[in-house]
């Protein structure tokens, strides 16, 4: 489901991504819209939407991107919000469906949704502002601020391999069915899955499988250098310096109780949906996720995870690209291309990237029963979008091409597909 790029240092990148000064997005919840689960309807808040050169019309309301979700959302494919910005200004806001039905609370942009994998590039971030702070080096081995690892993984895996998913790491199988209840329970878990990693590769070599260990580790370094945890080390650093304000490591008993938390909404074998945080006894059909409910996790484990909300994700870019989070050169060590993934596709640090229309473009995505994420950088132009659906089935790559397409003009093909 990821998409690739990489940048190059002109004068535009120079001036910050999108050639000027970021201008921040306005905080707070916005009026409720949508409609009731399983009968969205196309609705969402109408922002003035910017005009002249830069603004395609597809991503305008009523555009052809604004026609095809609400499109989605009327067949009950689509539960969420998603968001495209301009150099800063929300140029489409659309909200759908409900946060929780239970409570008839509808999604909206002040909502928080469950991020998946969309936040796993928070901990490449924390890592590289130790690295500009020079408290550690990306060429340290994983011995160097960790013990009790074995010899080859503690001398030859590198924070480099890890961030860049060389390092041939492989964990063991997770228990998807335990019921975590509390943050040190969660910690000692993913510690132990990490201290039970082995080498089966040479470090540095391309591996198509994904390593747990190598998120899990990154933030262990994080946490060994800091001395505080990964989630408040994410939350002083990342989420509040990017004024992030509906962002954060939330647990469980703050999603079952805070109105401003999306609930998945999971679909079992029978084709009814549950509230995966409600139902702790019932687990995903899908073939690929089988067993598995999201809501099980107290919190998030270390270098995974985390909720936000839209309008926090669109601050988080803007803030990669002037200089809040990053020094400018340390921005690019981030997102420049790391490993060949296709014709014009790339591995970053945690962020694939791709070359699209002959601009870069930065993506993340994450996905779990009833949780749908992506957030999408195209520093060139200085556009970012934003999806998060809060139900199974959401269509997120084909929700991506047609972000892409609004934005670019240009569907992506092969070279930037995932």
């Amino acid at each position: 489901m990821d998409l690739n790029p990489l940048r190059r240092i002109d004068r535009r990148r120079l001036l910050g991504w999108g050639g000027s000064a970021a201008v921040g997005v306005a905080a707070g919840a916005v009026p409720l819209v949508g409609a009731a689960a399983g009968q969205a309807v196309a609705a969402g808040q109408h922002h003035p939407a910017p005009t002249g050169l830069g603004i395609p019309p597809g991503t305008r309301p009523g555009g052809t991107y604004d026609r095809y979700v609400a499109r989605l959302a009327a067949e009950g494919r689509f539960s969420g919000v998603v968001l495209l910005s301009h150099r800063g200004r929300t140029v489409l806001s659309r909200s759908y469906g409900m946060a929780d039905r239970e409570k008839g609370i509808r999604n909206h942009e002040g909502v928080a949704f469950s991020l998946s994998s969309a936040g796993k590039p928070f901990v490449a971030v924390a890592v590289l502002q130790l690295a500009q702070q020079g408290k550690l080096r990306l060429s340290d081995t994983v011995g160097t601020h960790l013990t009790g690892f074995t010899t080859d993984i503690a001398e030859q895996v590198t924070i480099h391999h890890l961030l860049s998913g060389t390092s041939r790491l492989s964990s063991p199988e997770e228990d998807v069915h335990h019921v975590f209840q509390s943050r040190d329970e969660v910690h000692q878990y993913y510690e132990q899955r990490a201290r039970q990693a082995r080498l089966v590769g040479v470090p540095g070599t391309v591996d198509t499988t994904h390593a747990e260990a190598e998120i899990t580790l990154s933030a262990l370094i994080v946490e060994a250098v800091t001395g505080t945890t990964y989630w408040d080390y994410v939350e002083e650093h990342v989420f509040k310096r990017c004024a992030m304000t509906g962002a954060a490591f939330y647990t469980r008993p703050q999603w079952l109780t805070d109105q401003r938390i999306a609930h998945p909404y999971m679909t079992l074998s029978d084709g009814s949906q549950v509230d995966a945080v409600r139902n702790l006894d019932r687990g995903s059909p899908d073939p690929h996720t089988p067993g598995r409910n999201p809501g099980r996790a107290f919190v998030d484990g270390p270098g995974d995870g985390g909720f936000a909300t839209a309008p926090d994700l669109v601050r988080f870019a803007r803030a990669l690209g002037d200089g809040t989070l990053l020094d400018r050169p340390w921005a690019d060590v981030l997102t420049g291309a790391k490993l060949p993934h296709g014709p014009a596709s790339f591995g970053a640090y945690g962020i694939p990237v791709s070359i699209v229309n002959g601009q870069w473009q930065y993506q993340r995505a994450g996905a779990n029963p009833g949780i749908a994420a992506n957030w999408t950088i195209y520093p060139s132009t200085g556009w970012v979008g934003v999806i998060l659906g809060n139900i199974d089935g959401v269509p997120l790559q084909d929700m991506l091409v047609r972000e892409t397409q609004a934005i670019t003009g240009v569907t992506p093909d092969d070279g930037t597909g995932g």
